[in-house]
């Protein structure tokens, strides 16, 4: 299966080629009836507990002319069902549970563990609604079935499951264990930002005694090279997975690095399906695991560019839990090996970031209560969402552009009408800027509007970096730091890594690095063309009364 970019227009494309982060969501399969999955709306209520329904279907099981395909019902035990495509029918008795209905139960056993009914319906590809009918019950006078739940999607995903997770209805690749969010107890760690601490990734590798795992979306570093090369010279179990897809292109300096690794007897594989994008940016060094929200290259870890949170949690229960992440991408069935990949490729000349910054702010080690592991697309979405909902007091977010309807703002938004102060802080990178302002006076005339406390700034980073690339948020005492893009595909259709640090000098720490941010970059969206006479008008007739004003810290 080839994967496809997400279509959107020009402008976001640029923008997102240039970040190399922010992928904007494409269209998932719709399902409009009684269980809709489109991108936009939340499943209808499933039917209650003990009532016919439809939890999954596998329409391409990416077989020969897709045998094994199934839909499978859950329904109390000697319930009359029907299922029907408008085609077809078929019916049969429900041995109570969830089943498979199928049309091949041989293939259909090595696709399931569920019991297998047949016959099935053949399911379209391209297409299909498939409605679920209890017959002889009540209110089926007329023995057609009384309809119990119904679901459409508007293409098959090849090897994807189409199920019903916590009322909604998701594509998941079939071939991939899905993971709950895993909390740790306590851990000693090392908070840091970038640009001020490049050298905090780099000596948490030379550290290594005996493995280093380490997964980004691309590495092109020639420092982390050095260092992955060293640790395999004295005898470290080196690995390395990236994505095999990056926008715009393969790097030709990342190709070299690459290159370099392998020589030097370093495993290193690129990983394809089932992710959309391979785009986490962690490490397990030992039992220490190492979580950021920047790239292996010279503009993130290299401290040339990017503002950027990072944690380096000791816990050999956290490095376990990442390690066990790295195994299962780098086993999926389109992941390759370097050598096997890059046979016949051609790849692209990229612009190296060479800015040099300040160090301003400190890393800080300290003993941190809990640590959990967040996973897209398993599950760092409704976790997420789940922190900004339970959040009482504030709630700051650093982020280089936002989906504006995303779930992830509309969490902003309910947190800000129950009273919790907002404050979110958006790149201001060229490539960004329009849209991002664009939002920010959406949002800020929302919360004057409703009297809200939330506000949107752009960022700006004078000499203490040059872009913002972060994904952070610190919500009450919990600070949240990964490669998630607050938007859809990154949340629905890529692999990313978030820690979650429950402890109030952690969430101090995150907060005061972007509190620093924050009054660097004034007072937020500059004003509106339109706003600009009056507001000049106001500087020169209250001059006196402007310089008593306290502005937010």
């Amino acid at each position: 299966m080839s994967r496809r970019p997400p279509t959107t227009a020009f402008a976001v494309s640029l923008a997102v080629l240039l970040a190399a982060a922010a992928v904007v969501p494409a269209p998932i399969a719709a399902a409009p009836g009684t269980a809709n999955a489109t991108e936009s709306a939340t499943a209808a209520d499933p039917p209650v507990s003990g009532e016919p329904r439809i939890v999954a279907a596998l329409p391409d099981p990416a077989t020969p002319d897709d045998r094994g395909e199934f839909v499978a019902v859950a329904a109390p035990a000697g319930t009359e069902l029907s299922l029907a495509d408008g085609e077809e029918t078929v019916s049969f008795v429900a041995p109570g549970g969830a089943v498979a209905v199928v049309t091949d139960p041989s293939a259909a056993s090595n696709l399931t563990d569920l019991p297998v009914v047949a016959p099935g319906l053949d399911l379209a590809n391209g297409g299909e609604t498939v409605t679920l009918r209890v017959v002889g019950g009540d209110g089926d006078a007329a023995g057609n079935g009384v309809v119990a739940d119904r679901l459409s999607y508007d293409r098959s995903r090849e090897g994807a499951l189409l199920e019903r997770r916590d009322g909604a209805w998701s594509w998941w690749p079939r071939a991939l264990p899905q993971r709950n969010v895993t909390t740790h107890g306590p851990a000693n760690a090392t908070l840091f930002v970038l640009p001020d601490s490049p050298d905090r990734p780099i000596l948490t590798l030379e550290s290594a005694d005996e493995r280093i795992l380490l997964a980004g979306y691309v590495v092109s570093s020639e420092r982390v090279a050095d260092e992955l090369v060293a640790a395999r010279e004295r005898g470290v179990a080196v690995s390395v997975l990236v994505e095999d897809s990056p926008v715009g292109g393969f790097p030709r300096r990342s190709a070299r690095v690459l290159d370099r690794l392998v020589d030097a007897g370093v495993s290193v594989r690129v990983v394809g399906d089932p992710h959309s994008f391979h785009h986490p940016k962690y490490a397990v060094v030992d039992d220490a695991a190492l979580v950021m929200t920047e790239n292996w290259k010279p503009a993130g870890t290299g401290g040339k560019k990017s503002r950027g949170w990072g944690v380096v949690a000791r816990s050999p229960a956290v490095a376990a839990d990442l390690a066990a992440t790295f195994e299962t991408d780098a086993s999926l069935p389109e992941t390759a090996s370097w050598e096997t990949y890059r046979v016949g490729r051609s790849f692209v000349r990229t612009e190296s970031a060479n800015g040099s910054y300040p160090s301003r702010i400190a890393p800080e080690a300290l003993r941190v209560d809990r640590v959990a592991v967040l996973r897209a697309p398993d599950n760092a979405e409704s976790a997420v969402v789940a922190r900004l909902d339970a959040a009482e007091r504030r709630i700051d977010v650093l982020q280089p552009t936002v989906e504006a309807d995303g779930p992830f703002v509309r969490a902003l938004k309910r947190a800000a009408d129950r009273g919790v102060r907002v404050r979110l802080l958006l790149g201001s990178a060229w490539y960004d800027e329009e849209e991002n302002r664009a939002l920010a006076e959406r949002l800020n005339e929302w919360a004057d509007r409703t009297g809200s406390p939330l506000s949107v700034r752009l960022a700006r980073p004078g000499d203490r970096y040059g872009a913002i690339h972060a994904k952070g948020v610190v919500a009450d005492d919990t600070a949240l730091v990964g490669s998630l893009n607050w938007n859809r595909h990154s949340a629905r259709e890529n692999r990313e890594v978030v820690l979650a640090l429950s402890d109030p000098a952690a969430a101090a720490y995150f907060r005061e690095a972007f509190a620093a941010d924050w009054r660097a970059s004034g007072r937020g969206a500059e004003p509106k063309p339109g706003l600009v006479a009056a507001a000049a008008l106001a500087v020169v007739v209250g001059l006196a009364a402007l310089r008593r004003l306290e502005f937010e810290k």
